[in-house]
C-alpha cells in the first residue's frame, strides 16, 4: 500500500472538528478527500460502494440514522449521493451537542433546495485541491507563507528544480496518484479524467444530459483563457470561430456544471480602498482547480512548453495560485487577483482574517523580476488601507530566494510552502 502523503488541510480539519459537530471536505474527484478523512476518521461508511448503494440510499430515505450509528468522528463518504443525509446529520449534531462526530466528503455541489436546513454553525466547510508542491515534495519548503507575513529579512533559500522540471511537474498534475509516477503516465491519467470529465460527471452533477463534444471544446477555450479576465462571450466567440454551434447560455451552463465539479476555480477581485479614483476591475481571473487541465486540453507537453513561454508562464501563474490557495487556507486567508482600468495588475493578493495581506506578481524567469518590482511598489502606493502590504514578493522558477533592497522578496516556487 502506497504511504500516506501528509496533507496541509489535515490540520485545518483537525481544528475544524474541535470546533464543529462535522465537517463537509468538498474539491474535485481523486484529490485525495476520502483518504485524508480516514486518517482521523473511527467508522466509515460508503455511499458509492456498489454493493450496498441502493439499499443505504434507501436507508437515507426512510431510516437515516441508521446509517449514522459508529464510532465518531464517522466518515460518510460521497454523502450527496442521498442528500436526506445533510439533516439528518444536522439533528443528530444538534441533538448530541457536541464536536467532531462527522466527516463528510463530496465530489459536486448540492442542489440546495433539497436541503431543508443550512447546517450552518453545526457542519464547517473545506475545499480540498489537489496537491501542492510542498506536499507533493516538489518544494523544499525553505520560504514560508507565515514567516513573510511576518517580515522576515532572512529568507536566504535555493532550490535544485530548474525551468524544465516545472514543466514536467506542471502537466503531472497534483492529484496523488499522479506523484512519483513518469511524466508520461500522470498523462494518460489526466487524459482519463478529462475523459470522465466529459463524458460522466458532467451529466450526473446535476441531471442535465450535457454533449460531451461540447464539454471538451468549451475545456479547450477556457483553457486558452486561463490566468486572463477573458469573458464568456469571448470564449463563446473563440468557439464560434471553430465552427461550433453554440450559444451564450449553453456556455454558462456548461462553465456552471464544471463549477459544481470542482474542476474550475475561478479567482475573484479584490477591490480595496485607492488613494485615487482609479475604477477597479471586478472580473475574475480563469483558473482550473488543477493547471495540468489545460496543459492536457490544449494537447501540451513539457517539451511544447519551454519552446513556448507565453502558453508557459500562463500556465505557471495558475500553478502558484493554485499553491498559494492552499498555502493561505492554514493561515485562514483567502487569495485574490487585482487589476484598475490603467491596466495595473497584481498576479495574487492574499488576505488574512486579522487584516494582514501580501501582494504577489508570479513571472517564469529573472529578466522579469525588476519589471514585477516595479509594479508592485506602483501597486503599494495606490492602496489606501490602514495597514499597508506585509510583503511583496515575485515567485518565479529562479534558482534563489532573496529580499531585494526595495523590499520585494524573490521565491522560486519550488523553495514556498505554508
Amino acid at each position: 500500500m502506497k504511504k500516506y502523503m501528509k496533507r496541509i488541510i489535515d490540520d485545518v480539519l483537525k481544528e475544524e472538528l474541535e470546533a464543529f459537530g462535522g465537517v463537509l471536505i468538498t474539491g474535485p474527484k481523486w484529490c485525495g478527500k476520502t483518504t485524508s478523512a480516514r486518517q482521523l476518521a473511527k467508522s466509515s461508511l460508503y455511499m458509492h460502494d456498489e454493493d450496498n448503494r441502493d439499499s443505504n440510499i434507501q436507508l437515507a430515505k426512510t431510516k437515516p440514522s441508521i446509517l449514522l450509528r459508529g464510532e465518531n468522528p464517522r466518515l460518510i463518504d460521497e454523502w450527496q449521493i442521498a442528500p436526506e443525509l445533510w439533516d439528518a446529520i444536522r439533528f443528530d449534531i444538534d441533538n448530541r451537542s457536541t464536536e467532531g462526530l462527522f466527516i463528510l466528503t463530496g465530489s459536486t455541489v448540492v442542489d440546495e433546495s433539497k436541503i431543508m436546513h443550512s447546517g450552518a454553525g453545526r457542519i464547517s466547510r473545506l475545499l480540498m485541491r489537489t496537491m501542492s508542491l510542498f506536499e507533493s515534495g516538489d518544494s523544499n519548503g525553505t520560504i514560508r507563507l507565515l514567516e513573510l507575513f511576518k517580515g522576515t529579512d532572512d529568507i536566504s533559500a535555493s532550490t535544485d528544480k530548474d525551468i524544465e522540471d516545472i514543466a514536467n511537474i506542471l502537466v503531472r498534475g497534483g492529484w496523488p496518484n499522479s506523484i512519483g509516477k513518469k511524466t508520461k503516465t500522470a498523462i494518460r491519467q489526466i487524459s482519463g479524467y478529462c475523459e470522465s470529465i466529459a463524458n460522466t460527471e458532467i451529466k450526473t452533477v446535476d441531471g442535465v444530459n450535457r454533449d460531451p463534444i461540447k464539454t471538451k471544446s468549451i475545456l479547450r477555450v477556457f483553457s486558452r483563457h486561463i490566468s486572463t479576465q477573458a469573458t464568456y462571450r469571448t470564449m463563446l466567440s473563440d468557439l464560434k470561430a471553430n465552427n461550433e454551434t453554440i450559444n451564450i447560455n449553453t456556455v454558462t451552463s456548461y462553465i456552471d456544471a464544471l463549477e459544481k465539479l470542482y474542476v474550475i476555480e475561478d479567482l475573484p477581485a479584490w477591490s480595496p480602498k485607492l488613494r485615487s479614483k482609479t475604477a477597479v476591475r471586478t472580473s475574475p481571473t480563469r483558473h482550473f482547480i488543477d493547471p495540468a487541465i489545460a496543459a492536457r486540453m490544449m494537447d501540451a507537453y513539457p517539451e511544447d512548453l519551454i519552446y513556448d513561454l507565453k502558453t508557459f508562464g500562463l500556465l505557471f501563474e495558475s500553478l502558484v495560485i493554485r499553491d498559494l490557495r492552499i498555502y493561505s487556507q492554514l493561515l485562514n486567508g483567502k487569495v485574490y487577483h487585482y487589476r484598475d482600468k490603467t491596466n495595473l495588475e497584481v498576479d495574487a493578493i492574499i488576505h488574512l482574517d486579522n487584516g494582514k495581506w501580501g501582494a504577489i506578481e508570479v513571472k517564469l524567469g529573472s529578466s522579469q523580476i525588476d519589471e514585477a518590482a516595479k509594479t508592485l511598489l506602483i501597486f503599494k502606493e495606490k492602496v489606501d488601507l490602514k495597514n499597508g502590504p506585509s510583503f511583496m514578493a515575485i515567485v518565479t522558477v529562479t534558482k534563489y530566494a532573496y529580499k531585494r533592497d526595495d523590499g520585494v522578496y524573490v521565491v522560486p516556487i519550488t523553495c514556498l510552502g505554508p
